[in-house]
């Protein structure tokens, strides 16, 4: 963990150089205005401070959990609990219900401050944050409530299947996440996302009929095309679709319409996105996030009886969850490879989407969209490589508009 730490760290001041640089990259000057460069500088500037503290702290009281095994005295404690509670310390569904009740609740005490400096200050101070502190707090405690009518069935469903799985362990809790995510990704959109945001039908008009044109003319079995009101918490601005089959549907941030006052900028932004579907990019990239996570779940069922493992940790007895806490931290460094992988597979799509908008006519639109999307949100102009490879999952606007304009060249 420390290793992984001072690696980050290393990449974190290449980046906090780069971020310093004073002139804008060649391929966007004349394209950014200097006073919004300026200002992006600030921004990114604000946001590393932020994250050098954020880290430190972070890796202080994980490496102070481990070191010091609070980790196992929680767990005793936890079982205490139980027992005042009028209930068995060895049922390890409730015991582990518990311990994730004091988990949530110590994260949520170390996490609150950054969340709102992050929010308050950061966001505030540049222009972002929209939200009152009544919202804030209203979205955390449905965000809390959610995880306890949702928490426990999982928990639990999880421990029965280790506990009665036998040799098809990895299959079987492959089996029930596969099917959990499928439902999560049902009912996040229809049920849980509006909870926190207001979905509205996009008014009819010429935006809606260029969008539903392009949606017809790649097939794309769009069901309903909605406006989120993003602006109520941030004016940074998005847009995405979901839905299973012949079930589609697109979401615009407001503030995306709000930013880019030319439509056909917005329709450019939605053909990158209709590019990852008919490119298959969603298929792929869940395909792997599946054998991911069959493998994470096979090398569990291999280290979960090692009693070795776990009294090293500090634990004389073997909890399911526990056990799962215990593998995560020892693949850690496997887990950042794995993940750079992803990234630079993520990125290849994202110049493949791009690729995609332009052969539909929409190259100069999708450019202004690119531009005027990173001049709004004070995305950071100068990234160092090392730092956008292994942290970022989209190419800097440098490298997009290189690609597009390489395009051009080559069709010249």
């Amino acid at each position: 963990m420390i290793l992984v730490y001072f690696f980050e760290t290393y990449l974190d001041l290449r980046q906090r150089a780069a971020l310093k640089l004073p002139i804008l990259p060649k391929t966007l000057v004349g394209v950014i205005s200097q006073e919004k460069f300026e200002k992006s500088r600030a921004y990114s500037l604000d946001k590393s401070h932020f994250n050098f503290v954020h880290e430190f702290v972070t890796i202080l009281l994980d490496s102070a959990i481990l070191f010091y095994g609070i980790l196992p005295w929680f767990w005793k404690k936890s079982g205490s609990f139980v027992v005042l509670a009028g209930f068995n310390e060895e049922n390890e569904i409730l015991h582990t219900l518990a311990f994730l009740a004091g988990v949530m609740i110590w994260s949520q005490i170390t996490d609150l401050p950054f969340s709102l400096y992050s929010t308050f200050v950061i966001e505030a101070r540049h222009g972002f944050n929209k939200q009152t502190i009544w919202l804030f707090f209203r979205d955390l405690f449905k965000g809390i409530c959610l995880a306890i009518l949702l928490g426990p069935p999982i928990v639990s469903a999880i421990i029965l299947i280790v506990q009665k799985g036998g040799p098809y362990l990895a299959i079987y809790l492959w089996a029930f996440m596969f099917v959990l995510s499928l439902v999560m990704m049902t009912l996040y959109p229809v049920l849980i996302a509006p909870l926190f945001n207001k979905f509205t039908p996009l008014p009819e008009g010429e935006l809606r009929e260029k969008i539903e044109k392009l949606a017809s003319s790649l097939k794309f079995p769009l069901k309903k095309l909605f406006v989120v009101d993003g602006s109520t918490r941030s004016s940074h601005s998005n847009a995405y679709m979901y839905g299973f089959f012949k079930n589609k549907r697109i979401v615009l941030y407001d503030t995306l319409i709000q930013q880019c006052k030319d439509d056909e900028e917005i329709v450019a932004v939605i053909a990158h996105e209709l590019g990852h579907w008919k490119l298959n990019h969603t298929m792929y990239s869940f395909i792997a996030v599946q054998i991911l996570t069959f493998l994470q779940f096979g090398g569990y069922t291999l280290v979960r009886n090692s009693t070795d493992l776990f009294r090293s940790f500090g634990f004389d007895t073997q909890p399911v969850l526990i056990g799962l806490i215990i593998f995560q931290h020892t693949v850690i460094p496997l887990q950042h490879l794995v993940s750079f992988g992803l990234n630079l597979v993520s990125r290849s799509f994202e110049f493949q989407a791009d690729a995609f908008a332009k052969k539909l006519g929409y190259g100069s639109a999708l450019r202004g969209g690119l531009v005027k999307l990173q001049e709004e949100n004070l995305s950071s102009m100068n990234t160092d490589p090392w730092y956008s490879a292994y942290h970022y999952s989209h190419p800097p606007l440098v490298e997009r508009l290189a690609a597009i304009d390489e395009s051009d060249k080559k069709a010249d």
